[in-house]
């Protein structure tokens, strides 16, 4: 099973789709605005990948964040903070069968 995690108005994400669709992929699309996101996901992507390769620093939620939640981002508060700021993951997401790429 194929899941694209992001939002469906963002750049990335649909030039992802188009991509997969173009190469005949099935997949699942999480929209994180619509679907939600859990920190039991992030944990788990977080199992996967380095933090600094799933929060996007440089992301306009990332300059409104204020500073203690910015100094308080490590492994252990990840799932928390972007479960609030969702636009914080860096997208898109893809999982095959539960792998995160």
């Amino acid at each position: 099973m194929t899941t694209l995690f992001g939002i469906k108005n963002c750049d990335s994400v649909r030039k992802a789709r188009k991509w997969l669709d173009e190469k005949g992929i099935e997949y699942q699309f999480h929209d994180f605005r619509i679907d939600g996101l859990t920190a039991q996901m992030v944990n788990q992507w977080l199992l996967q990948q380095p933090l600094e390769k799933l929060i996007n620093k440089r992301s306009t939620s990332w300059k409104q964040l204020d500073e203690d939640e910015k100094s308080l981002l490590d492994a252990s508060s990840a799932a928390a903070i972007a479960v609030k700021h969702e636009t914080l993951i860096k997208r898109p997401v893809l999982a095959i069968n539960g792998d995160i790429h």
